[in-house]
């Protein structure tokens, strides 16, 4: 029985690391406005081109949700349909996926589709689409998938170290004051999605400081840390995250940890030198 995974763009991960015999991963494109140029998050999408136009523009971008019918065709491929959006609270991606659903089942009749509120972003999607993965190929029934997911949801953590938050301010995601805190003395805020919503958690000076106390948060907050795969996502900052994830493997003793490069959503919100972790 084929599984099919439809996440939207705001998903960092790499479909092609991921697919098998018994489950597909594929992205629906969410669409990147910079003053009049459109860009579509898929593929195609030439990032240091954008990049560069992002930050030569005094405007902010603005991105908007993936239409139904984007969604409706990728429901039609697979038995069963597992699809994982940006939250709700975040982007009306969500609400696309679910008028896609009741658009396929009004044409076609039942099938299961399933879509999820990731309540988070970037590689936390991505950490989900891993999870339901894992639990199809086992054989899981698919109400089971949805009831170990959910919890899962529930239990996951998104934290980033960003450099600049230039779009999260401008687009009201994040409060200015974190952004006077993250040029103020080189100090970088620790932050992570809490219900679907960006919060601040800690500060530090510089990056190796940040990631030394962001280390501290994830081991006081996630006693079954061994048995977890931790993965990160960056925006033009591999070493970075080459360090953090040698900092974690020494410090948390994981499971594994991946590291993925961030699509065009992420690369948006998360500006150049942008670090996210979920787990």
């Amino acid at each position: 029985m084929t599984n099919h995974i439809v996440v939207d763009s705001g998903c960092d991960i790499d479909p092609q690391a991921f697919s098998s015999e018994t489950c597909t991963i594929t992205h629906v494109p969410l669409n990147l406005q910079i003053e009049e140029t459109v860009y579509l998050d898929d593929e195609n999408i030439n990032l240091d081109d954008y990049m560069a136009h992002m930050e030569s523009s005094t405007t902010a971008v603005k991105t908007s949700a993936p239409s139904p019918n984007l969604f409706f065709e990728k429901f039609k491929e697979g038995e069963n349909i597992f699809a994982v959006t940006l939250s709700s609270k975040l982007s009306a991606t969500y609400q696309s996926a679910m008028t896609a659903k009741d658009m396929y089942v009004e044409e076609y009749g039942k099938k299961f589709i399933h879509v999820f509120d990731s309540l988070t972003a970037s590689i936390g999607e991505g950490v989900i689409a891993m999870k339901i993965a894992e639990l199809a190929k086992k054989g899981i029934p698919n109400n089971e998938v949805v009831e170990q997911v959910n919890q899962f949801i529930e239990g996951m953590n998104t934290y980033f170290i960003l450099d600049k938050f230039d779009n999260l301010v401008k687009t009201g995601r994040v409060n200015p004051y974190i952004a006077k805190v993250a040029s103020f003395l080189n100090v970088k805020p620790i932050c992570a999605a809490e219900a679907g919503q960006i919060k601040m958690l800690d500060k530090a000076r510089g990056y190796n400081k940040s990631l030394q106390k962001l280390v501290q948060i994830i081991k006081e907050n996630t006693p079954d840390i061994e048995s977890r795969v931790i993965a990160i996502t960056h925006v033009k900052a591999y070493e970075k995250a080459a360090a953090m994830k040698e900092e974690m493997l020494k410090a948390l003793k994981p499971k594994d940890i991946l590291i993925q490069e961030c699509r065009g959503v992420t690369t948006t919100y998360a500006n150049r030198g942008g670090v996210v972790v979920a787990l």
